[in-house]
């Protein structure tokens, strides 16, 4: 790929990029609660209640649970999805900088070496 290429393709990529504050990283979880009220029908059943929480893991496996109510759960999912694109247009813009790294097919030492 031609240096004129790489730097086309990244600023296209970079022209995509979401821009946004509203990104998060993580997974949705879809749990169960018991919470063993003598007269809930659904946990003396085994069913329990669904629940869902956004699960985030840090180093060192330290792990963070937070609980989310039924109007966040849009806005979260739409926020993992916005941190999940970020990154793969980050991943491709590296592997464009690795392009650039690389000598280019019209500088004068690659002229030179194909003449060789």
């Amino acid at each position: 790929m031609l240096q004129k290429d790489a730097l086309r393709a990244r600023k296209k990529l970079l022209d995509r990029l979401p821009v946004t504050g509203e990104i998060l990283r993580g997974s949705l979880v879809e749990r169960r609660v018991f919470r063993h009220k003598a007269n809930c029908e659904k946990c003396a059943s085994g069913e329990g209640h669904p629940h869902t929480v956004l699960t985030v893991t840090y180093r060192g496996g330290r792990t963070r649970q937070f609980s989310l109510h039924g109007e966040q759960i849009a806005q979260v999912a739409q926020w993992l999805e916005n941190y999940k694109n970020l990154r793969e247009a980050l991943e491709e813009i590296c592997e464009l900088n690795h392009q650039l790294l690389r000598p280019s097919e019209d500088t004068p030492a690659t002229r030179a070496r194909k003449k060789a």
